[in-house]
């Protein structure tokens, strides 16, 4: 009689590599479901800048679906034998929404103001370099996002525990605030060349990305932030 080994059945490269494949079509998956109502009230929105405090609103779910995202990226397994990424979604998602959005609700009323502003500069009367100024605090504050994003995703700290920890680490791991910057630049250029559809179905990689650049920040608030 023969015997087949299976010992080492989904732990190879390729069965990782399917893992992996498998993990982020569910988490796209899921995300643009859980930001659809959003999306959709976006398709029904003009280009006119009156409308940007409605689009905040429509994009309120974007910070709750990318908070579950990153979670499930995070604890995914590597054995294609052990893969849950829905169930592992929905967790993340009951976990995370109401921190998240205590964060991303603020952020996205801070940013609307900001785009706002910019958008009607012009009657202001106001130097040119307000603008500048106004734009670089923009930045600054999606990059805040970004590592709040991962932070709220992965720990349990307080809200404003949380802001104040990714206000420190903008700095302290400037390298990971630099890829983030990258990040943002990419999304910003395929939204603006190509189509908003293009990264919205790229979420996911993006995500992993964002993920793995706040490798730094994510051991450092484990080994001095946590017990």
């Amino acid at each position: 009689m023969s015997h087949v080994n299976t010992a080492g059945f989904g732990t190879g490269p390729l069965s990782r590599a399917a893992a992996l494949l498998h993990t982020l079509l569910t988490v796209e998956a899921l995300f643009l479901a859980t930001a659809a109502p959003g999306s959709a009230g976006l398709l029904a929105l003009g280009p006119d800048p009156a409308n940007l405090p409605l689009a905040a609103v429509c994009l309120s779910p974007l910070g709750p679906a990318a908070s579950a995202a990153l979670y499930v990226l995070h604890h995914r397994s590597r054995d294609l034998t052990d893969l849950h990424p829905a169930r592992a979604f929905m967790r993340g998602l009951r976990l995370n929404a109401f921190p998240a959005s205590k964060l991303w609700l603020p952020l996205s009323a801070w940013l609307t103001v900001i785009v706002f502003t910019l958008t009607h500069f012009a009657a202001t009367g106001l130097p040119a370099w307000w603008a500048v100024s106004v734009g670089a605090i923009g930045v600054a504050s999606l990059l805040w996002g970004a590592h709040a994003l991962v932070l709220t995703s992965l720990f349990t700290f307080r809200a404003r525990d949380t802001a104040r920890l990714a206000a420190y680490f903008l700095l302290r791991q400037w390298r990971v605030t630099l890829a983030a910057a990258s990040l943002l630049v990419l999304a910003a250029g395929l939204t603006v060349l190509l189509t908003e559809a293009l990264t919205a179905l790229l979420a996911a990689p993006l995500l992993l990305s964002l993920l793995r650049s706040s490798h730094p920040v994510i051991v450092e608030t484990q080994e001095g932030f946590t017990a």
